[in-house]
């Protein structure tokens, strides 16, 4: 079954696909891996990885789903085989739909802090009224729960009455924001100079972990993974040139984590709080950092807000991509749009369940399937393009008719170096887990 429903225009396409790459993997994930995986050095990786893994990688995956016309399993079928590419589909779904699970329950933080911050505040009283209710699993499970059916009737709506709708509004939204913020906080005495020390890069901080971080985060905050990016490259429309639309996506993308960077770490070193600290930064940290920053209600209230939606597009995202797999799938075409949707949903909750009760797992499971999973999903995307799809018809998707010296060295390196790479980088962070 082919996607039939395409995004409006270049923009339409533009907003949907920064969208979807911006949320939590920019203002939740990023500031603490770069605390906790090397700071600058990991920064540095980051935009490398950014530069010349993510941007080709993107382009492929686009053009993968656009010559077949397919999510997950359909794109793999075309290009493994029925039985193979079934096998690697739902493999690549279950990752995503687990993925989704945690990402709802941290959904559900940030918008209980949105609340909070809006209607009390952070100060020395109110701050262990919010740990109280954050702790609250019931109260957690019901914020997502709520997330979840706003998610459900986006999706409900479609491709252009609600995806598309909704990302033109909460982009465009989050980076006028974050760029206010960013003004906002280097207004404090001290914030140039604690964030020009924090900038240089120590090398010596960087191994196969941090390596497989930083590429797993330049995965992870794209999209990339042969599943969000598969469905939203089946909505794009002919006509849209892909290497544009990948490099303004790419741009928007680490633009997005550098404003969280740059409103988030000098604020947090000029009041002396900690940048290590894992996923519990914005829910721990970050309240302590609005309760000593001045106007810090406003601005809590801003980032949340803003935040709040681009995390929403996010994970419709991770919907959309289990949905719009599935019925690519001959084997379940007798379910409808709307039979799957209820199925999705229903598993969604059951999943959060774990993860509001225990959310100390989420670091770990996040490097499974928020890292591990995205990079082979990435690694199986480019080899189901270039071998199995092939170098002219690939080539005609990404390039047009255009063809020189530039055009072939894309193939070549996205055939060879790309899936290198990745292999390298996996191979090598097992290695180091297992000594």
């Amino acid at each position: 079954m082919s996607q039939t429903e395409k995004f409006s225009s270049f923009f339409a396409s533009l907003m949907a696909t920064a969208g979807l790459a911006i949320g939590l993997g920019n203002v939740w994930r990023f500031p603490y891996m770069m605390g906790s995986y090397g700071g600058s050095a990991f920064l540095i990786l980051f935009v490398i990885f950014i530069t010349f893994m993510s941007l080709p990688a993107l382009m492929a995956e686009w053009a993968l789903a656009r010559e077949t016309k397919q999510g997950t399993i359909g794109a793999f079928q075309a290009s493994f085989g029925i039985r193979s590419g079934r096998i690697v589909g739902y493999m690549l779904l279950f990752s995503v739909t687990v993925a989704g699970g945690y990402y709802l329950a941290v959904i559900g933080n940030i918008y209980y802090s949105t609340w909070f911050v809006i209607f009390n505040g952070f100060d020395a009283k109110t701050i262990p009224e919010f740990e109280q209710g954050l702790a609250n699993n019931s109260l957690q499970f019901t914020i997502a729960i709520l997330v979840l059916v706003v998610s459900m009737l986006i999706i409900y709506l479609g491709v252009r009455r609600g995806i598309e709708t909704v990302s033109k509004i909460g982009v465009p939204f989050f980076f006028l924001v974050s760029i206010y913020l960013v003004f906002r906080v280097f207004t404090l005495p001290g914030a140039g100079d604690h964030f020009a020390q924090f900038l240089k890069p120590d090398f010596t901080r960087i191994g196969f972990t941090e390596v497989f971080a930083a590429m797993g985060q330049a995965y992870f905050s794209t999209g990339l993974g042969a599943t969000l990016t598969i469905i939203y490259g089946s909505y794009i429309r002919d006509d849209v040139k892909l290497p544009r639309l990948a490099i303004m996506t790419c741009v928007g993308d680490a633009s997005a984590a550098l404003l969280a960077a740059l409103y988030l770490i000098p604020a947090l070193l000029v009041f002396g709080l900690e940048l290590s600290a894992g996923p519990s930064l914005l829910f721990v940290t970050l309240p302590k950092l609005l309760e000593v920053l001045p106007g810090g209600r406003i601005f809590g209230s801003l980032m949340l807000l803003s935040l709040g939606l681009v995390i929403l597009l996010s994970y419709v995202a991770v919907i959309e991509a289990v949905i719009g797999g599935v019925l690519g799938d001959s084997k379940t075409s007798r379910f409808s749009r709307k039979q799957l949707l209820i199925i999705m949903i229903s598993i969604q909750a059951l999943l959060l369940i774990p993860f509001t009760l225990k959310p100390e797992l989420i670091p770990t499971i996040d490097l499974i399937f928020g890292s591990f999973a995205m990079l082979t999903g990435g690694l199986l995307a480019v080899v189901a393009l270039t071998w199995g799809i092939g170098r002219e018809r690939t080539l005609n998707q990404v390039f047009g008719s255009r063809r020189g010296a530039f055009v072939s060295f894309y193939f070549v390196w996205i055939k060879w170096v790309v899936p290198l790479i990745l292999i390298v980088v996996l191979s090598g962070t097992v290695y180091e887990a297992v000594l």
